[in-house]
Order: structure tokens, then C-alpha cells, then sequence
């Protein structure tokens, strides 16, 4: 009876040391701790707050005229889904699980730009573990049934005998070629027009006589940022789950992970398609041309500490350890890029004073979220100038204590 008591014990304690090594937030309390606690410098860390504060981005807190003054030199870049005015800077320090610091108003519901594309690629990993999706390396037009659109009323000049009631986006000889993994790394080239949106048109080059002409990459071989390839994505998706991703992001990632439910996904105005009978919206991976995630502060570092616990949250795997090594495993077409949005910082090119090892999850604004594995750190910054979080994260760095 003594020999099973000391086991429970010794089973015991050994729980409650796993559990205080790996805190994870509770849907209704997230505990805060000051830097003191775990030997963290607090007037270094103040030090980092107030660098942040001071380097807010010069881009107008109008996100409509901010897109404008980025985007607008670029054919079709008006925005087709919604928008809001952002806040000023704020973010929030995660170490070991615990809040440490946060500034500004991390409560606040606001744009988070292509920090959605990280939301893409998890419902892409929660296909391809419920075996809806086979193999990364499969063609995506094999899993694709004919994309039937809700288009509204037709206009008058149009013949009845050209209207068409299907779009099939991956049926060009190009795009047969494309596979899961090709656009999960933005090295399709998909080619086409979705909701309005010539992949051309995004980001294009100064050669425009080639923008509708030039011969297409391989799929794999180039590496290319491009929102309506991602929203072609998100589209194949969301034909694969036969429902709204929102949806499946909820029920699979941010109800498990205790998120809010103050969060929002949407899409564009044109962007409806039918389901087995069901009107569904196509959601998209940024903001680019609006829409994508609207989310507060607090819920991107829960998602954050999912990818740093490598799909973990408190003894239930959420995304699996494997999809997390594939989406921070980069390719020759990028060395700094695996799964969007995880943008690695491989040879300490993207964040020179963090280690090579970390990661971040990167939208316009700039909003990111910072994933340290080695220093057990997750941070959320958002509305700060892209160039400055370097030296930011040199600063915070500095603070924590050195390691035995």
C-alpha cells in the first residue's frame, strides 16, 4: 500500500511540475505575471514596451486610405470585402504561457491583414489529418467538384446560350499541375480571375506588356506572394470541408484554444458560392482587398502559444506536431517562408538579434505574432512600423535571463 501511495505521489508531482512548466489560459482567465517572477529584467522589458509605443506605424489609422496609398497604383486593387478603422499600437508579451506585459488596447477587434493565412493553412492541416485531403502532393483539381457561384442577378446584355453556371479555377493545363503543397508555399502560380481579381494584378511587375503573356513557372520552382492565389485556396478549402472555413477554425482551433468569440472571418461581397444547396462564402486570406480576420490581440498570441506548444494545448493535440514541422520546414524557392504565414528566420535574415529558429506569423500593419520556441516566447505586436521590430525584440530580448 506504501509502494502505491509514494507511485501516486511521485505521478502527482510529476504532473503538477509538466503543468507548471506548460501553463496554458483558460477560456475565461488569462494569468498575468510581472517579469520579476521569472528573473526577467522588468525596466528592460519597460524599455522594449515603450520602443514599441514610439515606432507606430506612419500609415493613416483609415485602413481604406491606407490601402489606398499601398495598393492603389495596382489594377483592381479596390477593396471588395470589409474594413474598419484601426487603433494605435498595442501588443502583449507571452512567456511561458503567462502574460507579462501589454500596452495599447489588446482587447480591441481589428484587421489583422495576412496573419489570416496562418488561419488558412491550419484548416488545410485539419483536411489533410481527417484524411479529406490524401497527400499535400496530390493535384488539387482531383478532390474539386464544379464551383457553382452566386452571382446575383445576370446582366441584361448577356446572351443565354454563353452563360456559364460553373468556374472551374484549377482546369487550365497550368493549374492541373498544382498541388496542396504548391499553395500552401505560394509557389503555384496559379493563373486566372477570382472574384474579380487577376492573379496579375497582385503585386505586378513593372513589364506590363507580360502581366497577361508571360510563360508560367513550374509549380514549385518560384516563389511569389500573391492574395488571389491564396484565396484560391481558400476556395479549394472550403469545397474540400463542404462548409464555411469560419466554421471549421472554430469549432477545431479557437473553441479548443479558450479564444474569444469576438473574432470575425469574411470574405468578399462576390465571393458566395453553393454547397449542397447551401449558400456559403468563400472567406479570404488577407486584407489585400479586404476582409479576412478580424481579431483581438489576446486571441492571436492563444494561436500563437498553439504553434509554439507545436500544435499542443493542455494535453490535446489541436494541430499535429508534424503539421507544425512541415509548416516551418522552408523550400529552395524561399528559404524564409514554409506554410503561409510562417515567415522563418532562417540565417537570422528576417530577425537578426532572435534566433534562427523562430518565427512569425506576418500581416500588413504591421501585425505579427513572434513564436520563440527556444526562449519559450510568443509576443503579439500590431499597427508597429515593420522595420523597427528588430530592434524591438533586441531589446526584449535582453531582458530575459541568461540561459545555464
Amino acid at each position: 500500500m506504501r509502494k502505491y501511495l509514494l507511485f501516486l505521489l511521485a505521478i502527482t508531482s510529476c504532473n503538477v511540475i509538466a503543468q507548471k512548466g506548460n501553463y496554458y489560459p483558460s477560456a475565461t482567465q488569462w494569468e498575468h505575471k510581472s517579469p520579476t517572477f521569472f528573473g526577467i529584467d522588468t525596466i528592460k522589458v519597460k524599455e522594449a514596451v515603450d520602443f514599441a509605443k514610439v515606432h507606430e506605424t506612419t500609415q493613416p489609422k483609415n485602413l481604406w486610405l491606407s490601402q489606398a496609398m499601398q495598393f492603389g497604383k495596382e489594377s483592381f486593387s479596390d477593396p471588395i470585402g470589409p474594413m474598419a478603422d484601426r487603433g494605435p499600437v498595442a501588443g502583449i508579451i507571452i512567456y511561458k504561457g503567462y502574460i507579462i506585459a501589454e500596452w495599447g488596447n489588446p482587447s480591441a477587434v481589428e484587421m489583422t491583414h495576412s496573419v489570416t493565412k496562418s488561419f488558412v493553412s491550419s484548416v488545410v492541416g485539419l483536411a489533410y489529418e481527417k484524411g479529406l485531403i490524401s497527400s499535400l502532393d496530390d493535384k488539387v483539381y482531383t478532390y474539386l467538384p464544379p464551383v457553382e457561384v452566386m452571382s446575383g442577378e445576370s446582366p441584361l446584355n448577356e446572351n443565354s446560350i454563353s452563360k456559364k453556371s460553373f468556374i472551374y479555377p484549377f482546369e487550365t493545363e497550368h493549374n492541373r499541375k498544382i498541388t496542396w503543397d504548391h499553395l500552401l508555399r505560394q509557389t503555384s502560380d496559379w493563373e486566372g480571375v477570382l472574384w474579380g481579381k487577376p492573379d496579375w494584378a497582385d503585386r505586378p511587375s513593372d513589364k506590363i506588356a507580360e502581366w497577361t503573356t508571360r510563360k508560367r513557372f513550374e509549380p514549385g520552382t518560384v516563389y511569389k506572394y500573391n492574395d488571389t492565389r491564396v484565396n484560391a485556396l481558400t476556395l479549394a478549402a472550403t469545397l474540400v470541408w463542404r462548409k464555411p472555413l469560419p466554421e471549421v477554425l472554430r469549432e477545431n482551433i479557437m473553441n479548443p484554444i479558450g479564444a474569444s468569440n469576438t473574432w470575425a472571418w469574411t470574405g468578399y461581397k462576390n465571393a458566395w458560392i453553393v454547397i449542397d444547396g447551401k449558400l456559403i462564402q468563400s472567406v479570404s486570406g488577407g486584407g489585400h482587398f479586404g476582409g479576412g480576420m478580424f481579431i483581438n490581440a489576446y486571441d492571436m498570441g492563444r494561436f500563437g502559444l498553439l504553434t509554439l506548444r507545436k500544435g499542443n494545448w493542455n494535453g490535446k493535440q489541436i494541430l499535429s506536431e508534424d503539421w507544425i514541422k512541415k509548416a516551418t520546414t522552408p523550400t529552395t524557392a524561399n528559404t524564409g517562408y514554409g506554410f503561409m504565414n510562417y515567415f522563418l528566420n532562417t540565417d537570422r535574415k528576417l530577425y537578426p538579434s532572435a534566433p534562427a529558429s523562430a518565427y512569425a506569423h506576418i500581416g500588413n500593419g504591421t501585425n505579427a505574432i513572434y513564436v520563440d520556441q527556444e526562449n519559450d516566447l510568443v509576443v503579439v505586436v500590431r499597427w508597429m512600423e515593420d522595420k523597427s521590430i528588430d530592434g524591438f525584440l533586441q531589446k526584449l530580448l535582453s531582458a530575459l535571463p541568461a540561459k545555464k
